[in-house]
């Protein structure tokens, strides 16, 4: 098990460049099963999750070929449809969580589709019904082991149909977008997932030859065509990634700027960010923070009421973020209630921050207030365990800005979405020291 070992209380400067985005690739990489054309992907990033996904695809007998850091080829033209009924693959499967998202393709594409109970952050119930009520509606026969805990669905042809998903599940949403371009006739996905990932996999199947309306919004249209082609797609940079480079400047008091950001993209991030006071300029399509040397002020709302910043579905606040807004509230002046409404154990890692002088009341599974220091009392070193990605990079952003050396074990979760993070923060100042 590996550890980083970090002397925090130093500034940093310089440029740093986001990855490409963790949660669009996973959904990406499973496209390439709809298809037994060539299909090129450029800017993947090397973080595990992803990894894991397309050493899975190659074992399904898709065709790899890595062309250049983060450029890859695939051709799924002779997909070894055994292998998911094999021992290897319920093994394989459990993996990761966005092993889920092959088996839409391969339904669409094969006929069948299946699937171990996939792994992933341990954040609370992450359930998989959108998926299955969504292919069940376009026409699959459902079936599951709960002794092997396997998932499995059928179909000769699936057929369109209008659904009213009960849930904005990206995942589930992408996965039956999959299933539904080759299904036959129109379907249409109301209350779908709008994520800019997932405009990214609707526009990349336009260009393989589907026919998807409605991008952007809530309500998909899906007229089902006969085949897919080949295509070439890039990778937008990981808002996720970007939304912790504003946290991590602005808690060790550094001037940083994040290049390539595709603002266009972002949303309400940067908003959300300047509610706690942090400086956040707009300099073409990079990001530049200013050193915060005199601190930020979290506002209020116009009532005077504590600010409180919640997660919601896309265009709202993306939940993956809400464990780095927590972290750079602890020195910020003034309070803000944090409401983490979609994971119930995702504000488990607060007593982390606790142990190290923050002040923070975890008021339940889900809602967490902060009363920000100021930096009139600077967080103190200590030796914590990594429990998920977002928490683990929220807990290393304070060990950066604490006082004295912090040991952070079980680094393979922040491995899992952040590319080479010792490295790159080495370059821009930090002193980081993996160990393994």
């Amino acid at each position: 098990m590996g550890t980083f070992k970090i002397e925090g209380g130093h500034q940093l400067k310089g440029k740093i460049q986001p990855q490409g985005a963790k949660n669009e690739a996973l959904q990406i990489l499973c496209a390439v099963l709809l298809t037994p054309e060539l299909v090129t992907i450029n800017n993947i990033p090397d973080i595990v999750d992803v990894n894991k996904l397309i050493s899975l695809l190659k074992k399904l007998g898709v065709k790899v070929e890595k062309l250049a850091k983060g450029s890859y080829t695939f051709k799924a033209d002779n997909v070894d449809l055994d292998y998911l009924e094999s021992d290897q693959f319920k093994i394989d499967g459990r993996g990761l969580r966005g092993s889920i998202m092959i088996v839409g393709p391969l339904l669409a594409r094969f006929g069948r589709g299946y699937i171990p109970k996939p792994g992933g952050d341990k954040i609370g119930r992450r359930r998989l019904d959108t998926h299955f009520e969504g292919l069940i509606k376009l026409g699959a026969k459902f079936g599951y082991s709960k002794e092997e805990q396997f998932y499995g669905v059928e179909a000769k042809r699936l057929k369109g149909t209008y659904m009213l998903l009960e849930e904005a599940s990206v995942t589930g949403t992408a996965n039956i977008l999959m299933a539904a371009v080759l299904a036959e006739g129109q379907t249409t996905i109301y209350n779908a997932a709008c994520e800019p990932y997932l405009q990214q996999l609707c526009k990349m199947l336009n260009r393989m030859g589907a026919k998807i309306s409605g991008v952007g919004s809530n309500m998909l249209i899906v007229d089902g065509v006969d085949s897919l082609g080949g295509t070439e797609h890039r990778m937008l940079p990981d808002m996720i990634e970007i939304g912790s480079w504003i946290g991590l400047a602005a808690m060790t008091k550094s001037e940083l700027t994040i290049t390539n950001v595709s603002w266009n993209d972002l949303g309400i991030i940067p908003e959300t960010f300047r509610k706690l006071g942090i400086t956040v300029e707009k300099q073409g399509d990079d990001i530049h923070i200013p050193a915060h040397t005199d601190g930020y002020e979290i506002q209020s709302f116009i009532d005077g009421s504590i600010l409180t910043i919640s997660d919601a579905p896309w265009p709202g606040f993306t939940p993956d973020l809400l464990s780095i807004i927590l972290v750079v509230a602890t020195q910020a002046r003034g309070s803000v209630l944090i409401h983490q409404k979609m994971f119930e154990s995702r504000l488990f890692f607060v007593d982390k921050l606790i142990d190290m002088g923050a002040k923070i009341i975890l008021c339940d599974p889900h809602r967490a207030t902060v009363i920000g220091h100021d930096y009139k009392s600077t967080l103190k070193a200590t030796t914590m365990t990594s429990p998920d990605i977002r928490a683990g990079v929220s807990l290393l952003i304070a060990a950066l800005s604490a006082k004295g050396t912090s040991t952070i074990q079980n680094i393979e979760q922040i491995d899992r979405g952040y590319e080479n993070i010792d490295e790159r923060l080495r370059a821009i100042g930090a002193r980081i020291e993996r160990i393994n």
